[in-house]
């Protein structure tokens, strides 16, 4: 039987409790950690699935059905700063479990929400923990790890939302369109609830930071490295979305394949994040900043390859796979990057990536719409992620010119 290193003098319980779990239990700590962002994924890609049933369901259109989206992205970006902000200083599995819980009552009102407004509120709810969860929960893995392998321990929690894109979403969907719409709901705060029971039993008593405050924290925004890191995510990760959003009608009227070929081009675009999640853990421990840049020029490379295979068919099939595995690099060394340089603000630092991710959402589907509806055809939102990037990659090569200087000017 294995037994937990003994802990060094002075050590605190929470301490021997970390230590207890990274000897004998981490995979399942971390299996419980990443059991919340399967759940979190599930919930916020499953509405894209059933959008025709929601809005029938609350009596509106489809165009203005697609605001609940909408609603659920503005949750994420005001609740990971607010929330990270103001649970700085708790214990960390405590606030994962309140997250969780907050979580698990977003969707359960979103499932019983009877009115289109109603309906708008729970979903901004129901976003509010999203941001704010992933940031403590990476906090915790990497607190776990090995310091070689604090990017594979981050990358296993991110795991947990790429495998709901090929697991959990298309499960969801068809339980909503089969028993209705609230039941995908119900099913995601199902998940919420499995994933609390599961950090209680078996993630470790992680103490907060008790230095934090609401002045140190927010001294995040006074560090240009961070700002420059989030803006290097809504622009540069805004490409996946710009194809993402409209691959349906590129897989059926400019690819000219039949209707059900849609959910193979989606199936290939979740098993590239799951495949993009497990190597950037990998290629995290190597190098983060450059595995930023390969993510970023990689993506643009693909990008291009897919305005150019759309038109031939299933050809464009691997390219997708291509472009999620290459975002999915990106988006985790984003997490932590942002950790390394927020300083001491690392749990507000550590949350606002997927505030910035959000943002890159909005960004990458409306620019997308601006060059469909100005006639420039269905392949040209590949053309915007293109674009979007090489602007990420610009933003980041800023980032370590800015970082070089100021090595260079405190040596001097």
């Amino acid at each position: 039987m294995t037994t937990a290193a003994p802990a060094p003098p002075g050590s605190t319980l929470d301490d021997l409790d970390v230590a207890s779990v990274t000897a004998r239990h981490f995979g399942l700590a971390v299996l419980a950690l990443a059991m919340g962002g399967f759940a979190i994924g599930t919930t916020e890609f499953v509405t894209m699935g059933l959008l025709p049933q929601i809005a029938g369901g609350v009596d509106v259109s489809i165009p203005t059905g697609g605001h609940v989206i909408s609603a659920y992205a503005v949750g994420v970006v005001v609740g990971a700063p607010v929330l990270a902000f103001l649970g700085a200083r708790l214990p960390r599995r405590a606030l994962l479990l309140a997250l969780m819980a907050a979580f698990a009552l977003g969707n359960s009102v979103s499932a019983l929400a009877t009115s289109y407004e109603q309906l708008m509120l729970a979903r901004f709810a129901a976003g509010l923990p999203h941001g704010a969860y992933f940031g403590v929960a990476s906090l915790v893995a990497a607190s776990m790890a090995r310091p070689s392998r604090k990017g594979r321990a981050v990358s296993q929690v991110m795991l947990g939302l790429s495998v709901a894109n090929v697991l959990g979403v298309p499960a969801a969907t068809v339980l909503g369109q089969e028993l209705g719409w609230r039941a995908a709901f119900w099913a995601a705060s199902g998940l919420a609830v499995l994933t609390l029971v599961l950090v209680a039993w078996f993630v470790p008593s992680v103490p907060g930071d008790a230095g934090a405050s609401g002045r140190r924290e927010l001294s995040a925004f006074k560090v240009p490295q961070v700002w420059l890191t989030l803006l290097a995510g809504a622009v540069g990760f805004g490409g996946m979305f710009a194809v993402y959003t409209y691959i349906a009608p590129v897989v059926t009227d400019v690819a000219g394949l039949g209707e059900r070929s849609v959910a193979i081009f989606l199936l290939s675009f979740g098993l590239g994040m799951v495949a993009g999640t497990w190597l950037a853990g990998i290629m995290a421990d190597w190098s983060i900043f450059r595995s930023l840049i390969i993510g970023g020029v990689g993506m643009a490379v693909t990008m291009l390859a897919f305005w150019l295979a759309a038109p031939h068919g299933w050809a464009a099939l691997p390219v997708v796979f291509l472009i999620t595995t290459l975002g999915s690099v990106l988006v985790v060394n984003l997490q932590l990057r942002l950790m390394d340089v927020a300083g001491e603000a690392q749990t507000l630092g550590a949350a606002m990536n997927h505030a910035s991710l959000n943002i890159a959402n909005a960004l990458g589907a409306w620019l997308g719409g601006l060059v469909i509806a100005a006639g420039w055809g269905l392949r040209a939102p590949a053309l915007v992620g293109l674009g979007l990037s090489l602007a990420g990659v610009a933003i980041l090569l800023l980032s370590a010119t800015l970082h070089v200087r100021g090595r260079a000017s405190t040596s001097d």
